[in-house]
């Protein structure tokens, strides 16, 4: 097979994970492959043994290669936040969130009001 089209069967086997958008993996890895093979499989390969590398990395990570090859004793972090938390936590909605939080009751009042994006206003 050709290294594009295996390329693009990994990206259509990669899930997306909505809660994440445009920071999930499986984005990066479909703009990535996009990029580097324009041409489809006409596409010049300058390093054909780094990009095989590169697959098979790619190839382990989609597998859960390692966590099936070392297995944990717990589904828990040291801090006992759960592999779901974690999800819910990093989840766009949420950041946004916190971000927004991290803001001063000033400058929210003023995005709120103001027509002008609070950039303009450190012109």
């Amino acid at each position: 097979a050709s290294r594009s089209g295996r390329f693009l069967r990994l990206c259509e086997e990669w899930p997306v994970e909505e809660t994440k958008r445009q920071r999930d993996l499986g984005s990066v890895l479909r703009q990535r492959v996009a990029q580097a093979f324009r041409e489809g499989e006409n596409t010049p390969i300058s390093d054909p043994e780094a990009c095989d590398q590169m697959y098979e990395s790619l190839v382990r990570i989609h597998t859960n290669f390692y966590k099936n090859k070392y297995p944990r004793l717990k589904d828990t972090t040291f801090t006992g936040v759960t592999v779901e938390d974690c999800r819910v936590i990093l989840a766009t909605d949420i950041l946004k969130q916190m971000e927004d939080m991290k803001k001063g009751t000033w400058k929210r009042l003023r995005e709120k009001f103001s027509a002008k994006k609070p950039e303009e206003d450190l012109k």
